[in-house]
């Protein structure tokens, strides 16, 4: 990765016919960097970044399945992020449950709630029995 190193811009500095701030050019800079593709070490510190689950962990239960002899780094990622997806959709299905009920804190029967209410989750009905 490149470092690269801001400078403070003062108002005799700004150029009026600039698009766009400072910021928004580091953001830019920055997925343009995450965009390109990695391998090796950095790939694996850049995804275990991006990822909010354990990507070992993620991988383990990955092979446990007898289909599943070798997983990338990238398929493991991906699998990690579609759950970390696939968690934060039910959590907040479930939290509107929550809310009906004038509560802050999830229980298992908003999820089983939400699971009812919502076809996408029709697969899960009778696991949390």
């Amino acid at each position: 990765m490149a470092a690269t190193v801001a400078t403070p811009v003062t108002p005799a500095e700004h150029d009026p016919d600039r698009c766009g701030s400072e910021e928004e050019s580091r953001g830019a800079e920055a997925e343009e960097e995450s965009s390109q593709q990695q391998t090796g070490p950095a790939a694996t510190v850049t995804h275990s970044r991006l990822s909010k689950l354990p990507l070992a962990r993620i991988k383990a239960l990955m092979k446990t399945d007898p289909d599943v002899s070798l997983a990338s780094q990238e398929s493991v990622f991906i699998i990690a992020k579609a759950t970390e997806l696939f968690v934060e959709m039910i959590a907040k299905d479930a939290l509107v449950y929550a809310q009906q009920g004038k509560r802050k804190t999830l229980q298992r029967k908003d999820l089983d709630n939400a699971i009812e209410a919502i076809d996408e989750f029709a697969f899960l009905e009778g696991t949390l029995d």
